[in-house]
């Protein structure tokens, strides 16, 4: 018998989903005073603002992109601090959004990210000795640390020594022993429900007399002499390890002993815990997030309180990378990709239904997870239409796995429809603010297939799937299946080719024509997308998004570098280093992608297929001396091979880049010019974009995918 035990999977899913509770509750109130947060909101005991959706924040987004280094890395999830640092590298734009970008020497992941541009190794990139105490020794160490010891349940020694050199890329001193420390937590809280052993576990795995070590024994004698008032314990804190104490920005030892005394004086309560932190202000997502994390572990699904908490996240979760499609990421998605990595690293096979489902359709909509909606939504073709509904998640019944989502309606008139949807894309208007400037692209595309999975109790009804073109606001239906009450039904539905197609929900639709529903119940499960996408982006009629005067994106696209805007009905980049975008999913296999594209000035205009990130990628195009090349982007450009052509500054050429399995093939209006198997390591899915180097400028008029 294995040691990973079949309630890790929920508690993985609890301790992600309280990371994430914890980072919403502290972020309208991040960096206040504790006088300030008690004077506006008296005693905080739930989220202070009610976001219409939450944006991206750096304490989700380094926790799940820097786990991604397990994969793109070293085989056999051996992990090194350098990995970690090409995983940044890889995934955080260049310069904006992912963390605050505070210049060199002022932010502590910016300094580090710099570093390592400019060929500073990890962990050198990150530490005391390249960048100084000051700087070296601030809260990020611990922030973005807890995906290191989900992935690690029950075993806090490997999670301490992912950690450690996880840190190491942005921290170090007391920053790196931060990120061990609550790593080790975490992944002991897994087989521990004492918080204070679960803390004497954290620090075993850091230097007993580094200061960090100090200032937890400091807070824990002090709770043992005055277990009554946190307050009092706030006091002591403020007075003896205040931010006055510390050099930089936001260090790391104020907030650590703001966490202990969270843990200790919640008594194990959930609540109690995240929102005691809270209220003591400070660094309050970044403190409310890791603890939230560990008493997620510790307290489970049924500890959590799903009206306060989960209800208002309803599993939503979007991240602020480079690649737009993996930034609309629900918090079941994030679970179970922790969950996959876990199973791997301790070298076994996960149960079913979870096997299939990390293997098959890890970002469908399952509902295996008790609670879980995957950010589902329900509206009416009447706009000004409110009926009651709720969505719950149950066990009565499931197509596949034991749990689906059930639907409740009451009092629906004749006629009316009830669309039941994810959505598959989103634009500024969809958020309260710009938090960590966030930029997508579609999940769903024209061309690609609709699975979706409906139920229905006692009463028959009509359902359909369908897609939303937000270029056209068509909803665009599959065909109408009538329900046998008792029976699950299977749909499919295969989008079709749109032109300037831009897919941002999908779904089900309801509806029981000519008759009065009253109260009515259905079950959904299953919704996935798949198949290889089929459609063009004409930029003669997309738009720009302004999320504020300094955040602007074009539509379906996110920006590593360089200046990216519409003008005159073509896309425009261009660049004084390098510049580069990209649009379509991450994951795409085989495809043929066709660009539009005229070179204005400069020497290097490229397009990009099987994008990864930043410094994952292929791309065709372009260079000095009258030559076309096709490169291989490992952590920096190569060429793969290259041939004479003599293109012209100003005209409009058609590259068309068919990738299939290793294989690549270009071709230039209808010729072909090369042709290249990559048999070293190739990427065998990825997105599409475009690429300018030194100092180019080109305009791309559009672009076809099949």
């Amino acid at each position: 018998m294995g040691r990973m035990k079949k309630e890790y999977l929920e508690k993985i899913y609890a301790g992600w989903l309280g990371k994430i509770i914890g980072i919403r509750l502290g972020a309208p109130v991040e960096g206040w005073t504790y006088e300030k947060i008690k004077n506006i909101y008296g005693e905080l005991d739930g989220y202070p603002v009610d976001y219409r959706d939450f944006a991206a924040d750096d304490d989700s987004n380094g926790p799940l992109f820097f786990l991604r280094a397990l994969e793109d890395g070293e085989e056999g999830f051996k992990l090194s601090s350098q990995a970690v640092g090409d995983a940044l590298l890889n995934y955080a734009p260049y310069e904006h959004g992912f963390f605050w970008w505070g210049g060199y020497g002022g932010s502590t992941e910016h300094t580090a990210y710099l570093n390592l541009r400019a060929g500073i190794p990890a962990p050198r990139s990150g530490s005391v000795e390249q960048n100084g105490h000051a700087a070296a020794e601030q809260i990020g160490g611990q922030i973005f640390i807890d995906t290191w010891g989900l992935v690690c349940p029950g075993n806090p020694g490997l999670a301490a020594d992912y950690a450690a050199k996880a840190s190491a890329v942005t921290h170090g001193g007391n920053g790196v022993y931060g990120g061990v420390f609550v790593a080790a937590c975490i992944a002991a809280a897994f087989d521990e429900s004492s918080v204070r052993k679960i803390i004497e576990h954290g620090l075993s795995y850091i230097p007993p007399d580094c200061e960090y070590t100090r200032a937890v024994r400091a807070v824990m004698a002090y709770y043992d002499r005055n277990p009554g008032d946190w307050r009092e314990c706030f006091q002591y804190i403020f007075e003896n390890f205040g931010y006055d104490r510390y050099p930089g920005v936001c260090h790391i030892i104020p907030n650590s002993a703001v966490m202990i005394l969270a843990l200790l004086y919640g008594e194990g309560d959930f609540s109690k815990t995240i929102t005691i932190c809270t209220r003591c202000g400070w660094d309050t997502d970044c403190n409310a997030g890791n603890v939230g994390a560990i008493m997620g572990v510790v307290c489970g699904l049924e500890g959590i309180d799903y009206r306060k908490w989960r209800a208002p996240v309803n599993d939503f979760l979007v991240c602020s990378s480079v690649m737009g499609s993996m930034n609309i990421m629900d918090i079941p998605y994030g679970a179970a990709y922790i969950a996959k990595l876990a199973w791997a690293i301790a070298g076994e096979d996960l149960i079913e239904p979870w096997k299939g489902i990390v293997s098959n359709r890890i970002d469908s909509c399952h509902f295996e997870y008790p609670g879980s909606t995957h950010a589902i939504r329900v509206r009416f073709s009447s706009k000004t239409l409110k009926p009651a509904v709720s969505l719950l998640n149950t066990n009565e019944t499931a197509f596949s796995g034991s749990r689906s989502l059930k639907l409740l309606l009451s009092d629906l008139p004749p006629g009316e429809r009830a669309f039941v949807y994810k959505k598959t894309y989103y634009r500024a208007a969809d958020f309260y603010d710009s938090r960590y400037d966030p930029s997508f692209s579609p999940l769903l595309y024209p061309g690609q297939t609709v699975r979706g999975c409906a139920f229905t109790p006692e009463k028959s009804a009509a359902v359909r799937l369908y897609v939303h073109n937000a270029d056209t606001d068509e909803i665009i239906e599959g065909e109408k299946t009538v329900l046998e009450p008792g029976k699950w039904a299977a749909l499919r539905f295969t989008i079709p080719r749109l032109e300037a197609g831009l897919i941002d929900e999908a779904g089900f639709i309801f509806e029981k024509d000519g008759l009065q529903w009253g109260e009515f119940t259905a079950y959904i499960d299953d919704l996935a997308f798949e198949g290889k996408p089929d459609y063009t982006v004409d930029f003669s009629r997309t738009v720009m998004d302004v999320w504020h005067p300094l955040h602007r994106e074009v539509t379906q696209f996110s920006r590593l570098n360089g200046l990216w805007y519409l003008d005159s009905g073509a896309a425009h980049l261009s660049c004084a280093g390098f510049g580069e975008v990209y649009t379509g999913r991450h994951d795409w296999e085989d495809y043929t992608a066709s660009f539009t594209l005229t070179p204005l000035t400069g020497e290097d205009h490229r397009v990009i297929v099987r994008a990864q990130g930043a410094s994952r990628s292929y791309a065709a195009g372009f260079a000095g001396g009258g030559k076309f090349r096709l490169y291989k982007n490992e952590k920096g450009w190569r060429t793969l091979a290259e041939i004479a052509f003599g293109w012209e500054a100003g005209k409009t050429y058609r590259i068309t880049v068919r990738a299939q399995g290793p294989a690549l093939a270009v071709s230039v209006d209808g010729n072909a010019l090369l042709s290249r198997a990559d048999d070293d390591a190739p990427y065998l899915r990825g997105a599409i974009g475009l690429s300018v180097q030194n100092g180019s400028h080109c305009a791309c008029h559009a672009i076809s995918v099949c």
